[in-house]
């Protein structure tokens, strides 16, 4: 027998949430448990994906949002979003790694995407994603996001971001015009 799930409820977060956030943001991306996922780079990052200080700046700015997508009061999915320099950005995109390839991440795009262009009234997304991440950009490619060939330094040194394992990390900013 069909379980039936319980919709998606989105929300914004709040300080109370970072604590449960960076462990959900850690969990996507690093470490063992972050194999359980597609959305790993473990291989390529050790230490932490997300700062305490810098989430909580991020919920308290203006024109900032870390949406959480939940099921049941247990949140499930998150991502940030801002307007910076006239577009959304989008980062911080995590989904719990046991429930990947469900669509929980589509669905939370999308509402990030509904926040930026419908209530903000930008006229583009922005993100950056590290170049050698072929996977996530088909991912995001699917979804009208398009690469636009402009890339950005990785933080070596800033270890609030991480510990590379390899030298020639970078960011590629992906763009999709609403």
């Amino acid at each position: 027998m069909n379980e039936v799930l319980a919709p998606l409820a989105f929300r914004e977060a709040v300080a109370g949430d970072v604590d449960e956030l960076v462990v959900l943001v850690t969990s996507a991306y690093r470490g063992d448990v972050s194999r359980q996922g597609w959305t790993t780079e473990a291989d390529l990052l050790d230490g932490n994906r997300i700062d305490p200080e810098v989430l909580r700046h991020d919920i308290a700015r203006p024109r900032s949002k870390v949406l959480l997508a939940e099921r049941d009061g247990l949140i499930l999915a998150c991502a940030h979003v801002a307007d910076e320099e006239g577009a959304g950005y989008f980062g911080m995109f995590s989904v719990r790694p046991d429930l990947q390839g469900g669509g929980i991440g589509k669905h939370l795009l999308g509402e990030a995407e509904r926040v930026v262009r419908d209530e903000w009234r930008l006229p583009a997304m922005r993100m950056t994603v590290i170049d050698v991440r072929d996977e996530l950009i088909a991912f995001y490619e699917r979804r009208g996001y398009r690469r636009t060939g402009v890339y950005k330094p990785f933080p070596h040194g800033d270890e609030r971001f991480g510990r590379p394992k390899r030298d020639d990390l970078r960011f590629e900013v992906l763009e999709k015009t609403f």
